[in-house]
């Protein structure tokens, strides 16, 4: 994966679309460590991404933060979000939890529109990428592009940390038997509870980046459909699996990218190529090599 996000470029490669994928994958790492090994479906997970996105690109347009700290303040303030929203929807499981997320992002959509210092329909545009450390200028896309490459890693690497931990083998207990991990004395709340912050902190991180890549906040970023979009990324990739979110994103993406002339058919060709994974291929495309290979991806 290292050599493809550092050969891509020199293949001919457009750098923003491999920064635009490694935005998305990022998202749906953080999405599928919720999804793939608590077992938690959230309908809302945008409002971490574009929350940040919002709080990255005013910090960095409007107070004038280099794109460091303005991308910290973000994964901060979705962190200090996901706690919030995890202490209201983690006690409640299956359908009540997708709602309540669902409901909770609705509430940040809505705010995002009214409030006064988020563009309304517009959005923070033209947010200035700045100078990295206040010495790499980061309007050169060679410099933009290794930045977000190093963020994209980073996050992947904490979420392949957390899963081979003994903290990841607990969450993975609860997804498969919560009865019983309780039984051995793990307090399952609280631990969802962790795993929902870090997940919120790194959709938010991913959400900041691709502020500052796009130099655009918009509602997009906070709709529902963002939320769904990362599902479809997640299960067609292959859900508790770590490489499966971003073999998704990527497919996503590039189908976006390169059927973006077909108007709203994408949508359609999304929505076909999902009944077909779901249909033929369940555990997703990395999932379905990793049990072809007998190897866990």
């Amino acid at each position: 994966m290292v050599a493809i996000l550092i050969l891509a470029p020199v293949m001919g490669v457009y750098p923003v679309f491999m920064m635009k994928v490694m935005c998305f994958a990022l998202f749906a790492c953080a999405f599928n460590l919720m999804l793939g090994y608590v077992g938690l479906l959230s309908f809302g997970h945008a409002m971490f991404l574009g929350g940040a996105a919002y709080v990255t690109a005013h910090a960095a347009k409007i107070w004038g933060l280099t794109p460091e700290l303005a991308i910290l303040l973000g994964t901060a303030c979705a962190a200090v979000l996901g706690w919030v929203v995890g202490l209201l929807a983690i006690r409640r499981q299956g359908i009540y939890f997708a709602m309540i997320t669902l409901a909770l992002a609705q509430m940040i959509f809505f705010f995002s529109l009214q409030a006064p210092f988020t563009g309304g329909e517009d959005g923070i545009q033209a947010v200035p990428r700045g100078r990295l450390f206040g010495l790499i200028e980061l309007t050169n896309t060679t410099a933009m592009y290794l930045f977000v490459t190093a963020i994209f890693l980073i996050g992947f690497l904490i979420i392949h940390r957390v899963v081979y931990s003994p903290f990841g083998q607990v969450l993975q207990a609860i997804r498969e038997n919560e009865p019983r991990a309780i039984s051995l004395g793990y307090d399952a709340d609280k631990f969802k509870h962790r795993a929902f912050v870090i997940s919120a902190a790194l959709a938010g991180l991913a959400g900041s980046t691709k502020a500052i890549v796009f130099q655009l906040a918009s509602l997009t970023d906070v709709h529902w459909s963002m939320s769904g979009e990362v599902v479809l990324m997640t299960i067609l990739g292959g859900m508790g699996t770590i490489f499966g979110p971003v073999v998704g994103a990527a497919v996503i993406v590039t189908m976006q990218n390169y059927l973006a002339e077909l108007g709203a058919w994408v949508t359609v060709i999304q929505g076909a190529i999902f009944v077909i994974c779901v249909l033929l291929f369940r555990r997703g495309i990395m999932g379905e090599l990793g049990a072809l290979l007998k190897k866990s991806l």
